[in-house]
């Protein structure tokens, strides 16, 4: 058992029991926004303007990734399993998780909507809606009452401190 860099320790185990894991949810959704484009063509809404969508395609894939890849490295330093199916072992406060308690899950959204553009598949950005209510409700909510139950007073200040997104 380690302990976080505000010094809860952890004990105990558990889940947060999310209702599917998010690097599956995401993947998913892609899929089935580009079956859907197959099979009920729409008009994609962003021009193709002199290459502007992939530039912004662009800079939202790497973005998403550059916040995925440093949440995945706070993780990593701080030696709790990264998979939501697994319990924490402590409570990561420090790097990105400074800014936004979510660094994971908004790097997944800012890559799936490049995603979306690069590809111009309109329904990959309309199944962005519900896979944003499905992460927000079936998983972050999920998680937020797990860490709470398992570090109670320092998720409370955390929480307090800093946002769930941005």
């Amino acid at each position: 058992m380690g302990k976080d860099p505000i010094g809860q320790q952890a004990d105990g185990a558990g889940t947060a029991g999310v209702i599917g894991r998010p690097i599956l949810l995401f993947p998913a959704a892609v899929l089935v926004g580009l079956a859907l484009d197959q099979l009920l063509p729409l008009p994609f809404p962003i021009p193709e303007i002199d290459g502007v969508p992939w530039i912004v395609a662009g800079a939202l894939i790497l973005t998403g990734l550059v916040l995925f890849a440093a949440g995945v490295r706070n993780f990593s330093r701080a030696e709790t399993p990264l998979p939501t199916n697994l319990p924490a072992r402590v409570l990561v406060t420090t790097g990105i998780y400074r800014w936004t308690r979510n660094p994971i899950y908004l790097g997944f959204f800012l890559a799936y909507g490049g995603i979306g553009v690069a590809a111009r598949s309109p329904w990959i950005l309309i199944l962005l809606l519900p896979l944003v209510v499905t992460i927000r409700y079936g998983v972050v909510a999920r998680e937020e009452a797990y860490l709470m139950r398992r570090f109670a007073d320092a998720y409370r200040d955390y929480k307090a401190r800093v946002r769930r997104w941005l």
